[in-house]
Formats: C-alpha cells, sequence, structure tokens
C-alpha cells in the first residue's frame, strides 16, 4: 500500500469515527468492542488445572495429561498456574504495619514525596538467611566483586545506611547482606535486583558472609523497607560525600546538569515527555541528572510530569548551595535545553555562575570579526578555533550577559553565553568538555541499569491535576490528516484530464474533507491546550510510578558509577589500551578466586581472565588498592583485605 492509499484509508476511518459519534454520541468511541476467540481454560477446566497444580504437579506433567483431551498449548497452562498461585498468596497474605515514617517528612526541592510502600513480587518465601564471620574458601565465584563492595564501603554507604536504620528500627544485618547482594549483582553483569539469583552457588557463604544467598524477593523487601524510612535522606546524604570533593577555594565548582527520559513500555497509563535519542515523546519518566566536572554522576532529581530543563535549573542549584556552602562558586554547564533569557537571569541573579550555547537565531558574523584563537581537544584530535567574545543583552530589561562567539575550521558560527569570571578559553573547554554527562547517560543505561523501571508500585494523579489536553491532541492530528487527505486528492484531480470519470468521486473527497476541516475547527477552538485529569478521559487511568524504590536503587548504581571510575583511574595507566579499562575492570569483578582469612587481613587471590599485559597491569594496580587498605562491610575485626592476581 503507498502512502496515497495509507492517508485515504486513513482519511475514510476518520469520517467513520465521526459519523458514529454524531449518531451514538462520545460513548460509542471510547468503547472499545474487543472481538477474539472463546476463552480456551472455562471454569471445569481451571479447577482440574487447579487441583492438580495443589497436588504439587509441575506445569509439564499438567499440561501433558490436560492435552489428551483439550488442545492447550503450555503457556496456557502455566497461565492457569500463575492465577492460582497469585489467589493463594493474597489468601494467605499477613497485612504489613503501617509506615513509622511521620506524616509530615518534609520533603526537598525536585524529589517527589513519599508514597505507598513497594509491594514485593510473588515469589516463594525464602529461609530466613543468617550473617556470618568471614570464612575462607578455594574457588569463590565473583570473589573479585569485593573489590567494588570495599570502595562503595568506603563512600560511605553502608554507614549512612546503619544509621538510618537505627533510627528507623530496622535490621542492620539483613540491610547489609541486601545491599552486598545488590552491589555484586552489579559487579557482575547484571542491573536488577533480580541478578542476585546468580549468586547462589556453592561460594555465596564465603561471598555474601551469610548462611545463604538471600532470595531477589526477600533483597526487595529488604530495600523496600530502607526505601520507606530514608529513601531521600540516603540519597542526598550520598550525594553530599561527592560534592565534598568538588570543593575549590580559588575556583568555582563545575557541575553539568541535563535531563534523561526513561522510557516506559508497560501496561500501565503514564504521562508523556520528549525523548532526544528516539526524536519522538514516549511514555515514562524524566530525570534531570547533575555529574561533576569529570563526568561522575552525583545526584538525580524525578520528575512524572516531565518539568523541563528551566524548571529543574533552580531547584538543583539550591540543592548544590545547601550542601556546599554560600561561599563556594558553583558553575552549572548545560545545554539549549535550559538556555532561555528568563533562566539565566534568574540564575545570575542568585549568584550561580553558568554556561551554555545560545538558541538560534542569532547574527551570524563576518569572519574578521574573530580574533581570537583556541586549541581542542576533541575526539582524539586536536582542533582549532577562533573566537570572539562581547556582551549582549538578554531582553525584556534583564541586562547584560557573555556571549562568546565560536567560528569552526568549516565556517560554522556557535555562540555560547555565560556568566562567570573565568576567563574565555576555560568556558568554552567546560562546555565542549559536556559530553562526559552524555556519555555518562549512555554507560550508566547500558552498565549500571539507570533506566531499569525497578519498582512497578503506582500513585494515581489527583483529579485537579492539569495535564495536556488529549481531547485537542487528538483533534490536531485529525486535522492533519484531512488535510493531507484534501491536498492528495486536489493533487490527484489536477493530474486528470476534464472530463474524466474519477473527477466527481474525487471532487466529492475533496468536499468532504474540507467540511471535516472547518467542523475539527470549530471543535478545536472550544477545546484547550490543558485540561484538569478529572474532566478528560484519562481520568482514572493516569497514574505515575512511585519514586522512593528506585532513589534507593539508583543511590547504590551512583555509588558503583563512582567506584568504578575511582578505579578505572588506578589502573587504565597500567593497561595498553587504557581506553578498554572498565571492561577489563568488569571482567576483574568477576573473576573468581581463592580466600585465606587471619586475624588481620583477608588474602584474596583472584583468577581474572586477561591477556599477559593484563596480568601485569594487575599487579601493579593491586599494590596500588592494597594500600588503600579497604575493609569490607560487617567485618566485625575490620580486616584488611590484600588482593593479588593467581596465574
Amino acid at each position: 500500500m503507498n502512502n496515497l492509499s495509507r492517508f485515504r484509508h486513513a482519511a475514510f476511518a476518520l469520517l467513520k469515527i465521526r459519523r458514529r459519534f454524531e449518531r451514538d454520541g462520545l460513548a460509542a468511541i471510547v468503547q472499545v468492542r474487543r472481538g477474539g476467540t472463546k476463552a480456551r481454560v472455562d471454569d471445569k477446566l481451571r479447577l482440574e488445572l487447579e487441583a492438580l497444580v495443589a497436588a504439587g504437579t509441575s506445569i509439564t506433567d499438567a499440561h501433558a495429561r490436560v492435552s489428551r483431551r483439550r488442545k492447550l498449548c503450555r503457556a496456557t497452562v502455566g497461565g492457569a498456574h500463575k492465577e492460582w498461585a497469585v489467589r493463594r498468596r493474597q489468601a494467605t497474605s499477613i497485612a504489613s504495619p503501617p509506615s513509622a515514617l511521620p506524616a509530615s517528612q518534609p520533603t526537598l526541592p525536585g524529589f517527589i514525596a513519599p508514597a505507598a510502600p513497594e509491594p514485593t513480587a510473588g515469589e516463594r518465601e525464602s529461609v530466613p538467611v543468617e550473617q556470618i564471620e568471614v570464612v575462607g574458601g578455594a574457588n569463590v565465584q565473583h570473589a573479585g566483586a569485593w573489590l567494588l563492595v570495599a570502595v562503595v564501603a568506603r563512600y560511605g554507604l553502608h554507614g549512612l545506611v546503619e544509621r538510618i536504620a537505627r533510627e528507623a528500627h530496622l535490621e542492620g544485618d539483613a540491610l547489609r547482606l541486601a545491599l552486598d547482594s545488590f552491589i555484586t549483582a552489579l559487579a557482575i553483569g547484571d542491573t536488577t535486583v533480580e541478578g542476585g539469583r546468580r549468586l547462589a552457588t556453592p561460594s555465596a557463604p564465603t561471598l555474601l558472609r551469610a548462611s545463604h544467598a538471600p532470595s531477589a524477593d526477600s533483597v526487595r523487601r529488604t530495600l523496600g523497607r530502607l526505601a520507606d524510612e530514608g529513601a531521600t535522606r540516603l540519597h542526598l546524604g550520598m550525594a553530599g560525600r561527592y560534592l565534598e570533593a568538588s570543593r575549590s577555594d580559588d575556583a568555582p565548582a563545575v557541575f553539568y546538569v541535563d535531563n534523561h527520559l526513561r522510557p516506559y513500555t508497560g501496561q500501565e497509563v503514564v504521562r508523556k515527555g520528549w525523548r532526544m535519542q528516539d526524536k519522538r515523546v514516549r511514555p515514562g519518566t524524566t530525570d534531570h541528572y547533575v555529574h561533576d566536572a569529570d563526568g561522575r554522576p552525583v545526584l538525580r532529581t524525578v520528575s512524572t510530569t516531565h518539568d523541563s530543563l528551566t524548571e529543574q535549573l533552580f531547584p538543583i542549584a539550591d540543592l548544590l548551595r545547601i550542601a556546599l556552602g554560600e561561599e563556594q562558586r558553583i558553575l552549572l554547564a548545560f545545554d539549549r535545553g535550559g538556555a532561555f533569557p528568563a533562566a539565566l537571569a534568574g540564575l545570575r541573579d542568585e549568584s550561580f555562575e553558568f554556561v551554555t550555547y545560545e538558541r538560534r537565531p542569532y547574527r551570524e558574523l563576518s569572519a574578521s570579526a574573530f580574533n581570537r584563537e583556541i586549541v581542542v581537544e576533541r575526539g582524539g584530535r586536536e582542533l582549532t578555533y577562533r573566537f570572539a567574545e562581547f556582551r549582549v543583552r538578554l531582553g525584556g530589561g534583564r541586562g547584560k550577559v557573555r556571549r562568546i562567539a565560536l567560528r569552526t575550521h568549516d565556517g560554522r558560527q556557535v555562540n555560547i553565553l555565560a556568566i562567570s569570571t573565568a576567563p574565555a578559553e576555560t568556558l568554552i573547554r567546560i562546555l565542549f568538555a559536556r559530553w562526559v554527562q552524555e556519555n555518562g547517560f549512555k554507560h550508566g543505561a547500558k552498565r549500571w541499569g539507570i533506566n531499569q523501571l525497578d519498582g512497578r508500585s503506582t500513585v494515581a494523579y489527583t483529579p485537579d491535576t492539569i495535564i495536556p489536553n488529549p481531547a485537542r491532541r487528538r483533534l490536531d492530528n485529525a486535522l492533519r490528516v484531512v488535510c493531507i487527505s484534501e491536498g492528495l486528492a486536489r493533487r490527484d484531480l489536477s493530474r486528470l484530464a476534464a472530463g474524466h470519470p474519477k473527477r466527481e468521486t474525487i471532487e466529492l473527497e475533496i468536499a468532504e474533507a474540507v467540511a471535516e476541516q472547518h467542523a475539527l475547527v470549530a471543535r478545536r477552538a472550544s477545546t484547550p491546550i490543558r485540561a484538569p485529569l478529572g474532566e478528560t478521559d484519562l481520568a482514572g487511568k493516569l497514574v505515575y510510578h512511585s519514586t522512593e524504590y528506585k532513589a534507593v536503587l539508583d543511590t547504590i548504581r551512583i555509588a558503583c558509577a563512582n567506584a568504578e571510575s575511582d578505579l578505572a583511574e588506578l589502573l587504565g595507566p597500567e593497561l595498553p589500551r587504557a581506553e578498554e579499562v572498565k571492561k577489563t575492570l568488569a571482567n576483574l569483578f568477576a573473576a573468581p578466586g581463592n580466600v585465606r582469612v587471619d586475624s588481620r587481613t583477608i588474602r584474596v587471590a583472584l583468577q581474572p581472565a586477561g591477556t599477559a599485559a593484563e596480568h601485569a597491569a594487575f599487579a601493579v594496580f593491586f599494590g596500588k588498592v592494597n594500600a588503600a587498605n579497604l575493609t569490607l562491610p560487617g567485618d566485625p575485626r575490620g580486616r584488611r583485605l590484600r588482593f593479588r592476581s593467581q596465574l
């Protein structure tokens, strides 16, 4: 089917919808009549399947017995088994006590207020896990993950969790085990809590210092309780520790700020936002991330309503100032999404420094106006730019800012706007280095799973929430289709000779399209662009995912990403190809090893996969790591970790 046929079919379908609306009203359009065949599992068969499952029959055996009389696929029998398991859990579950979190707990700018506790997935209850002393062992799988666990503990994550646990009367040993299980799962390449299933090996007691590996359900419940009691405190507490490293007495602390949409592909109805990677809107949640000058993640804020970058700049700037104090200069670097005059003037008036790209249109300068030169390294190459600097007005009486006009080697002009006392060359290099944040997004999604949904519990929006009116969007789409249909019909008409038998049919199509346009334009004029949720057909359907549980997991992911960066700085210079350092670290984290324990040290002889050059680099790297005197969290004796490579 060509494009012309598609548009004609769309226009005809739209015409049928309109006539159905005129005949039977809105209900005829909203109510969707679903077809499909009759359900294969009737009440009698369902009872038979449930009896088989309750008697302990496996899905495969139950399918073999039933399929002799009824033609059923194994997935249908599995679905009946799942429904029976859900009903059994609901019938035997005990209601959990209400959260001890005070109803008046304060919230901080950019963070969603606490919502209902995260429900757990329906897995079989696991045997209680008991913490044990660190013991030695041979061929301990994933022993290399202790590198990541120990560095994350050095950041203070475990200590902060223990403090929250004491104040909220949570079980500290269970939290330590849940943290280590998730960190280890991340270390060996999984991006979710469910990845902890790979840890259930014979050497799990040695690796996790527990009687056995906890189930994914147990880890979810434990981290869910932590989220209920202190998700925001944990996230901001860890962010404050990273921010301390950005302090500077003689220069501003530089931070990159950008938004990142996490797409959602489930069955719930959630709000849509613009995703630059896809060049279209998609359902999901928008995160606003802050990275430091080296591209390391510091903190993130969540917007289920897809706030723009300008709307989140000030809450984020306030958080940075609270953490660093009034005396510390703060410079924010961001892309054109935040380069609006009102936002720039507001940052300047609040004594924040910034650098960003200027939005077009702006005046093109002659080549002779660029009177200065700078050499910048980009993509492994040294590129020369000519630039000129002067001050320009923001307009609307908002005052002036610095403008740095750059001319590239191919004659293009790029303008930079800034408020800072730093030299122009420094500001150019800072803004050009903003790609470390984009690389961080890509690496964070692939390696650490920042795009994972994690928690599936949802919260309904209040009926008075103002949302983009879906009725207006449908009218706009319908008007666009009808206009295109009219244009195509007029094109076909212009190609027909006078008296052609098809002219009358096409002229009728044009007349119907024009009449339809007039009707849609009239309805569009009385349909607002935005409306309260309760007055739209999304009332009772639109939800957002609660954020506390994911905030805890993402706090752990950020700690792991920063620990990986610290270790990469130690290992990278020793490798023949430093650009592969994080992949080499991933191999090292997943390496097995032999563990020996004495009264003062825990000696780990790792057996990583690698070339001869990589093993030589590991020897130097382990010397640097051992000098840091790392310890395992939860070790009451605080024994020092000593790593070496066992060839």
